[in-house]
């Protein structure tokens, strides 16, 4: 990550890290404006509304380019016009499409207006390289178990430059900021999981790019009409693929049979795998009544072989 250890603290995990740092940003460091956007994980929608909804923050969603990314003239359209200090709270990777942030950009664009930045980045730690001693953002999250580590665990690093008060208080651990015993073996697991996962990131991630292509065109092949949600030949993760079905009488139970066929997949985020809740995500880019959707996700350990057997499925399910 490049962030001095003073930077880290650990907590239960992302949503508890971007909870922490969303309402220390209003209650500590005084932003009266919060600007997000509609795709955001339900850890930062669900914080900015009740923050809202309490009158304590205006509230403002930035506008979203066709393929789900963030139009980063609106975004600063409304930095522009605002008249209170703003946090801006983005996802760096959307955990249901995978489209990526331009973390750089929108840290510089903060930095111009005097804005606190946030990035709930739980899907990029672990698979991509940081330098944060040089990127511009005051806050960002990890949790272990999205790169094979124990669950439970997660990281909220808050820049150096950052003062805000403590947020559990009792005790003196983790300098004071979140007191209570510590989680030592999550630690543990979390360190070493980020080594490993790490050391051979670069070989594993063209290996897993490789399969997703490879599935997304499988699909194409096996299921007319199959479409993608996001950028995803583009700026997106390499470990996610959201795809959109032809809706059919038999398509309806689609997750359903999926998981007692003993495939994991999701209707929207792995928070609602097995469920099919619908996905405020899909519904923002991609409302099509016709379609039913599922998302895909990818690690070093899966194989072409069980490509083929998802497709095969999905064409008997389709």
């Amino acid at each position: 990550l490049n962030a001095h250890p003073a930077e880290i603290f650990f907590t239960s995990g992302g949503t508890e890290s971007s909870n922490t740092a969303i309402n220390a940003s209003v209650t500590d460091l005084e932003c009266k404006h919060i600007i997000t956007s509609v795709i955001e994980h339900h850890a930062t929608l669900h914080t900015v509304e009740h923050l809202h909804c309490k009158g304590l923050v205006e509230l403002s969603f930035v506008k979203l380019l066709p393929n789900g990314h963030i139009d980063l003239e609106d975004l600063k359209n409304i930095l522009d016009g605002s008249k209170e200090k703003c946090l801006v709270t983005l996802l760096h990777a959307n955990n249901e499409i995978g489209n990526i942030l331009d973390i750089q950009a929108v840290g510089n664009l903060c930095k111009l207006y005097n804005a606190i930045f946030h990035s709930d980045t739980v899907q990029t730690v672990g698979h991509y390289n940081f330098d944060l001693r040089n990127t511009p953002v005051h806050f960002i999250t990890g949790a272990a178990h999205k790169f094979h580590g124990p669950k439970g665990i997660g990281i909220l690093y808050i820049n150096e430059n950052v003062k805000i008060n403590p947020f559990v208080y009792g005790g003196g651990q983790e300098r004071n900021m979140r007191a209570g015993t510590e989680n030592l073996y999550g630690i543990v697991g979390f360190a070493k999981a980020l080594e490993l996962a790490t050391e051979n990131n670069e070989a594993d991630s063209v290996k897993i790019g490789n399969l997703k292509l490879y599935m997304m065109n499988e699909l194409k092949k096996n299921i007319p009409g199959v479409f993608f949600n996001g950028d995803p030949c583009g700026k997106s993760l390499y470990t996610v693929l959201s795809a959109s079905l032809p809706k059919s009488e038999r398509s309806e139970m689609l997750l359903f049979n999926l998981d007692i066929n003993n495939i994991c997949a999701s209707g929207g985020s792995a928070c609602t795998s097995g469920a099919d809740a619908g996905s405020h995500v899909i519904r923002a880019i991609n409302n099509n009544p016709n379609q039913v959707t599922v998302r895909f996700s990818f690690c070093k350990y899966n194989t072409k072989d069980e490509v083929d057997t998802v497709v095969k499925k999905l064409k008997e399910l389709i």
